[in-house]
C-alpha cells in the first residue's frame, strides 16, 4: 500500500508517523508512505504557497499552480495513483466502509488543506475525491490525513499482528466492539463479569456477542440496521429485546 501526502507541515505528519502500526508497516515493507513539502514546488523565492481571494474576503487561499506541480512528479516518480484525496470539511465523510474501500487500492495521495481552502481548480483538475472525517473544522488536513493512514493501513495484511484483532474490531460489522478486561479480577469492588473467568470458550464467545450488541444499541442504535448481522446475532438481538421489554 502506498500512500503520498502533500503538506506544507511535513515534520507534523512524520512525527504522526512515527510510531505504532503504521511505523512498524514501514519498516516490514508493507506500507510505502512518503510525505512531501509543498513549498519543493513554488517558484518565487519566499516559496509561497498561498494568496487573497479573488473577491475578497478574510483568510488565504491555497494556491493550485504548487499542489498540481507536485501531483504532476508524484505521477512521474511514484507512480499513476488510484485516489487523489482532497482532505475537505465539504467530502464525504470517512468511515470504515471507506477505509476498506481505499485499502483495496493501491496508491493513495493525500492532499493537506490550510487556510480558508484551496483554490477551487484543485478540485477541478487535480483531485477525483474529496473526504472528510467529521462535521468540525481543523486548522489543516494533516491530522485527518494521520486518521485515514493509520485506518487504512490497519487493513492492510500483515501490518497488524493479530488479524483477528482487526477482524473484532469496532464498526468492522457494523457493530461496536465488546468490552474488555484484563488482571486483575477484581479492582475497588469492579469485578469481571464470571464468564470470562470461566473457561468455556463457547459461553464466552457467546457473552462477548450478545455483549457488542447490547453497547451497540445502547450507544449507537443507528447501526443496528445496517449491521450485517448472523443468524446467532439476530437471536442474540431478539433475545435482548424480549428482556428489555420486562424491564
Amino acid at each position: 500500500m502506498k500512500f503520498d501526502i502533500i503538506t506544507i507541515f511535513p515534520s507534523m505528519i512524520e512525527a504522526g508517523l512515527g510510531e505504532g502500526v503504521v511505523s512498524r508497516g514501514v519498516e516490514r515493507g508493507l506500507l510505502d508512505v512518503t510525505v512531501h513539502d509543498l513549498r519543493r514546488w513554488t517558484t518565487d523565492r519566499h516559496r509561497t504557497v498561498d494568496d487573497v481571494p479573488y473577491g475578497g474576503g478574510p483568510g488565504m487561499v491555497m494556491k493550485a499552480e504548487p499542489l498540481m506541480r507536485a501531483v504532476g512528479e508524484i505521477r512521474a516518480t511514484r507512480g499513476v495513483p488510484d485516489s487523489i484525496v482532497l482532505l475537505s470539511p465539504q467530502g464525504r465523510t470517512f468511515n470504515q466502509g471507506e477505509a476498506e474501500r481505499l485499502a483495496g487500492l493501491g496508491h493513495v495521495v493525500l492532499l493537506c488543506g490550510r487556510y480558508e481552502g484551496m483554490d477551487e481548480r484543485v478540485r477541478d483538475a487535480v483531485a477525483t475525491e474529496e473526504i472528510s472525517i467529521g462535521d468540525y473544522v481543523l486548522s489543516g488536513g494533516e491530522l485527518a490525513a494521520l486518521v485515514i493512514v493509520d485506518a487504512v493501513s490497519r487493513l492492510v495484511p500483515g501490518v497488524v499482528g493479530d488479524e483477528q484483532s482487526v477482524a473484532q474490531d469496532s464498526f468492522s460489522r457494523g457493530l461496536l466492539d465488546y468490552p474488555h478486561y484484563t488482571r486483575p479480577a477484581e479492582i475497588a469492588g469492579h469485578r469481571v463479569p464470571d464468564v470470562l473467568l470461566s473457561g468455556h470458550h463457547g459461553d464466552v464467545r457467546r457473552w462477548r456477542r450478545k455483549a457488542a450488541l447490547v453497547r451497540t444499541l445502547e450507544r449507537r442504535p443507528d447501526l443496528i440496521a445496517a449491521a450485517t448481522l448472523d443468524e446467532e446475532e439476530q437471536a442474540l438481538l431478539d433475545e435482548i429485546q424480549r428482556e428489555r421489554s420486562k424491564s
